[in-house]
């Protein structure tokens, strides 16, 4: 179908109909998010585990399914994208659905933590590295003209998730028990996100909206340049949006994972700490269609460079004056920041990198996301060791936020591709 043939989504025409598929899109990923919630089943899982099983368990070995999940999904994500191109959206989506749920659900019958490992951390995480990149595929390749945008909504869902099911799963556990919770929320994500799959589909090749041009490459580079994986990791723009997404997540997640600590540590009660938490989830999913918005208007290099100031800005405020305002500023503005590079990072590669091979291409360069993830808390956990305090993270973000600034200056640009090497 060319781009000007008719094309229709749910009877309405594409460039109305697209933004229908937004809302499926954001209601997957605040279904695959429910990991960011993990926090409330620490204590319960710690509690059945020692008084109904008998077994010798810490808290801290309840904390490693949630680090054994996100090395899965990261994972994951590097190799699912060219099933994506090959079954589909709607299909790829509802397996990695179906995985989700089921590693939800079998987690209820873990009857000691390395089951859990296995049940929730590789089942499920698995599950959602398959489907978490279908709907930002789908919203790449349908706005074109306003990716960073649609993107950013999309990914909203996800960086809202633990705002609401963190709550849902206290009432659950409280109500029917930590296990139960477990079994409701497998079968639940089943339903929904086989459901929320069906509507979602690629344009065909060549559509575009109705008057829209794609700009004007630079001279000697192209804005899209259609590449395919195994061409993208040639290119030195790869490599450098690699570094910053790797930076702003790791900067970001080890500040994320002290917010409660660091809130209890300069006097702020536990309960209002722990509240706080829920806000700042607040702004984590607005960073995304802020920052992805952003991204749309000034470059994915100069929306680096703003975020990676803020990030600087804002810790070597938290460690020259740790006090209650101080506090709030800077978390809004780090957990902010850290989802608005979960917008920056997939923009850009569609940006930088075209279409063609979107799903490929982004899941290799998500993991970057999977290493800020593991590094981020480990490295928080080492300076509390050495220092004895976790305001001494602060000034370890900001330079490598200054580094990751430095990075995206010189380095963060569409790279120099030759013709032979673009996709058709």
């Amino acid at each position: 179908m060319t781009e000007n043939s008719p094309e229709t989504i749910m009877g309405m025409e594409a460039e109305k109909g697209r933004w229908v598929l937004v809302i499926p899109g954001m209601l997957i990923n605040l279904c695959l998010g429910t990991i960011y919630s993990w926090s409330v089943f620490v204590a319960p899982l710690t509690e059945y585990f020692r008084k109904d099983l008998g077994l010798a368990v810490t808290a801290n070995d309840v904390l490693l399914p949630f680090s054994v999940f996100l090395l899965f999904f990261a994972i994951t994500m590097a190799f699912a994208g060219k099933y994506i191109e090959k079954y589909g959206p709607r299909n790829v989506t509802i397996v990695g659905g179906i995985l989700t749920g089921l590693g939800w659900l079998l987690a209820s019958f873990a009857t000691s933590v390395p089951m859990l490992y296995v049940l929730y951390g590789v089942v499920g995480g698995i599950g959602v590295g398959i489907a978490y990149g279908v709907p930002v595929a789908v919203a790449a390749r349908w706005f074109p003209d306003r990716r960073g945008l649609a993107v950013g909504l999309t990914l909203l869902g996800f960086g809202f998730s633990a705002f609401f099911t963190a709550n849902i799963a206290s009432y659950l556990i409280g109500a029917y028990g930590v296990m139960t919770t477990f079994r409701i929320f497998g079968i639940a994500f089943v339903i929904l996100t086989v459901l929320l799959a069906l509507p979602l589909k690629f344009p065909p090749a060549g559509w575009k909206p109705a008057g829209w041009t794609p700009p004007a490459p630079a001279a000697g580079r192209a804005v899209t340049c259609e590449l395919r994986r195994e061409e993208m990791v040639k290119t030195s723009s790869f490599y450098a949006l690699w570094a910053c997404y790797f930076i702003g997540c790791l900067a970001g997640l080890m500040a994320v994972g002290i917010a409660k600590p660091v809130g209890s540590d300069i006097g702020i009660e536990a309960g209002l700490a722990t509240i706080l938490v829920g806000v700042f989830a607040i702004f984590n999913g607005f960073g995304r269609p802020v920052f992805g918005s952003l991204t749309d208007r000034l470059t994915p290099r100069n929306t680096a460079m703003l975020s990676f100031v803020l990030i600087a800005a804002v810790s070597v405020l938290m460690w020259q004056v740790p006090a209650v305002p101080v506090y709030l500023l800077a978390f809004v503005v780090l957990w902010g920041c850290l989802g608005g590079w979960l917008a920056i990072a997939p923009t850009a590669c569609g940006s930088y990198f075209g279409t063609c091979d979107y799903p490929r291409c982004y899941g290799v360069l998500f993991l970057a996301y999977g290493a800020g993830a593991i590094a981020g808390p480990q490295l928080a956990g080492f300076i509390k060791t050495s220092t004895g305090s976790y305001l001494g993270v602060f000034p370890y973000v900001a330079v490598l936020a200054a580094i990751g600034f430095v990075i995206a200056f010189a380095l963060l640009k569409p790279p120099k591709v030759s013709p032979e090497n673009i996709a058709k």
